[in-house]
């Protein structure tokens, strides 16, 4: 494959220098108003970078030493975008069988069959994490949390993508099946998850202080459903002790919901309130199904509340649970209510611009009200929320000191045209398409809309191999040994020619 256009030689690689590089007039740049503490737009100015950090972020002329001139004339920079929940050791096998695949006598969830069923065997997950990647990079993102259960070469596969990473092992007690076609069943571990807690710790210490100095580690039970009270704690914890932001599936689907009220008498988010495990470190994972949400009608209306004043954080992942009917009641009440919000893609495509344009309008829909989530909300949400909820100040923000985490859109792109406001166009009208350039840490990416770390193109066909091995497999993975056209019927009939 053509290596595309880059700033940088490409005998660089991922190695950080301290050459001072300039970014010239650019149209545009989404700054940040230390003042006011939100985003703005710099018109016509520069922004220049020394090593992986912003030395200079407008408004108007950087007058110091440069090493480097690029010329941004016809660009916008923005900060890149933090994808606060993904799943990438999965979730790319998944394109085109799980995006109508549900349980009608699970409220519609695809979650507690599809998962399973479709889930790439361990030594191929390195292409599927690298899949992921290439498509949050594309989309201008440049940290992202990935949540996945543990493989050989999983550090290796993130590390050498080079985008900023906080890597999350996963574990729990209890794995959810499928019973029936109407029942689940929590299938528990004799030693409650010790053993793959403590396989989780191993490998976030390794995380922690990471040589590239792009990956983090942060502590993510599965789901809070799926944890016994005394895993949670011991991971909440360690998590405290090391400063690691803690991540808990909560909120998830209408049957955690009635599962936790059965075995607690309360809420998974009431429950987990009282067991002390919210706060400032705490990120709820979709956080939709709380108690006031119409699917429920629960005699309650306290979660809302308990969140805003605990200090959590939600990540809200819009397109996958639109996907079962699903979505946050809303994403303006929750920010209204003074929780912070971030924004993951969770599943494929891992493509944010699309998440945040899909997260206002599902919001707008939700309260049918047009100004219940603005632009500057939902990105707010993708930027600084996200940052905020991995209790990062240095992520999220073009601005002197922060990291060098740089989107270039090109704002002279046909679906950028007529640009009246950039982040408009960009969120409702071109998405990726106009992503040109992408640097995490000073280091470039994408350049020319090519992943410049990883051969795209191969690694999208080697997913590709990995689902059709799967498909071949299912009648031998399925309870019921269905072919995967039984499970997930294609759009239309096929007939060989």
């Amino acid at each position: 494959m053509k290596r595309a256009a880059s700033y940088f030689p490409p005998e660089r690689g991922m190695i950080v220098t301290k050459e001072i590089v300039c970014f010239r007039n650019a149209d545009w740049i989404v700054g940040w108003d230390d003042d006011r503490g939100t985003h703005c737009y710099y018109r016509d100015s520069d922004l220049a970078f020394s090593g992986e950090s912003i030395v200079f972020a407008g408004p108007g002329r950087y007058e110091g030493d440069c090493d480097r001139e690029i010329s941004a004339v016809g660009q916008c920079l923005m900060p890149g975008l933090v994808n606060l929940h993904t799943h990438t050791a999965s979730m790319p096998a998944f394109r085109g069988v799980r995006e109508e695949m549900g349980n009608p006598n699970f409220y519609f969830s695809g979650v507690y069959e599809g998962w399973g069923l479709f889930m790439p065997p361990a030594e191929t997950r390195g292409t599927t994490t690298r899949a992921a990647i290439c498509e949050m990079l594309l989309s201008g993102v440049t940290t992202c949390v990935d949540m996945s259960y543990p493989y050989p070469g999983w550090i290796d596969a993130v590390a050498q993508s080079g985008i900023r990473a906080f890597v999350s092992p996963l574990f729990d007690s209890a794995k959810i099946a499928a019973a029936n076609d109407h029942a689940l069943e929590y299938r528990w571990a004799e030693d409650g998850g010790a053993a793959d807690f403590a396989a989780a710790v191993e490998l976030l210490e390794m995380v922690d202080g990471h040589a590239s100095g792009r990956l983090s580690a942060m502590m993510s039970p599965m789901t809070v459903d799926a944890c016994t009270p005394e895993l949670l704690h011991q991971a909440h914890d360690i998590a405290t002790e090391r400063n690691w932001p803690y991540h808990l599936h909560a909120g998830m689907s209408v049957i955690e919901f009635h599962e936790m009220v059965k075995r607690t008498g309360q809420t998974s988010i009431q429950w987990a309130h009282d067991q002390g495990l919210l706060g400032p470190g705490t990120i709820i994972g979709h956080g939709a199904v709380l108690d006031h949400h119409s699917w429920v009608h629960w005699h309650t209306k306290d979660d809302i509340d308990i969140l805003a004043e605990s200090g959590a954080s939600v990540s809200h992942c819009p397109v996958v649970l639109s996907r079962y009917g699903v979505t946050l009641e809303s994403f303006g009440r929750y920010r209204r209510a003074g929780i912070n919000l971030g924004i993951g893609t969770d599943c494929h495509p891992h493509n944010m611009l699309e998440e945040i344009r899909e997260a206002a309008i599902l919001c707008r829909v939700a309260e049918q009200h047009m100004f219940s989530a603005l632009t500057a909300d939902v990105f707010d949400a993708a930027t600084v929320g996200g940052a905020k909820a991995l209790l990062r100040d240095d992520i999220g923000r073009l601005s002197k000191g922060a990291k060098a985490d740089i989107v270039v859109v090109d704002v002279t792109h046909q679906m950028m045209l007529p640009l009246y406001d950039p982040l408009r166009s960009l969120i409702f009208s071109a998405c990726d398409r106009a992503v040109k350039d992408v640097f995490v840490g000073g280091q470039q990416v994408v350049g020319d809309g090519q992943v410049l770390t990883m051969n795209h193109q191969q690694i999208a066909e080697g997913v590709s191999e990995i689902q059709a091995a799967v498909v071949r497999d299912m009648p031998n993975r399925d309870r019921k040994n269905r072919t995967a056209e039984e499970i997930a019927p294609r759009t239309y009939s096929s007939y060989e020619s």
